[in-house]
């Protein structure tokens, strides 16, 4: 398994050739980390990274159900991921497929996500497994600089989970 350089609080792995694995410990309840991550008003909040604002945050929060978040960056450029959720079990794991907007095949490419939160004395590990369709996929899904926004995102979602104690 080789490590991509993380110098933040996310580690970043590839476990497989189109796999990547994010491991990251919140200084706050899975309950909390959960309501983050699935609630619109609270993805708003977090998954713009500090690089825009995020317009839109659907989620249809059911195995079957659609989400779709899109964000713009300051000069204007729009950004959008959109997704079917494939099995969730409240606060503790979420399967998901993700297709970014920008480019022409976006669901022939989207990744299926698995994020699984593991809480212990009150703090919480999310594991994010994402597999893409080839290695050729996974990455350049890498090469998009996607660890330093992620690594910001998951900074954001922290402080709005530990805003909900």
């Amino acid at each position: 398994m080789a490590t991509v350089t993380s110098r933040r609080t996310a580690v970043l792995t590839l476990p497989t050739d189109t796999q990547f694995k994010v491991v990251r410990v919140f200084n706050a309840p899975r309950h909390l980390v959960y309501r983050a991550w699935t609630t619109p008003e609270l993805v708003k909040r977090w998954w713009h990274a500090n690089r825009g604002e995020v317009i839109l945050a659907e989620v249809d929060l059911r195995v079957g159900g659609k989400w779709r978040w899109v964000s713009v960056t300051p000069d204007g450029m729009e950004v959008a991921f959109h997704g079917v959720y494939h099995e969730i079990v409240p606060n503790e794991r979420i399967v998901y497929t993700e297709a970014f907007e920008g480019v022409s095949n976006a669901d022939e490419s989207a990744t299926l996500n698995t994020l699984t939160l593991v809480e212990k004395d009150g703090r919480t590990t999310a594991t994010m497994l994402t597999e893409a369709h080839s290695r050729e996929v996974r990455d350049l899904i890498l090469s998009t600089g996607m660890e330093d926004g992620l690594q910001e995102a998951l900074d954001l979602l922290e402080e709005v989970a530990v805003s909900l104690l």
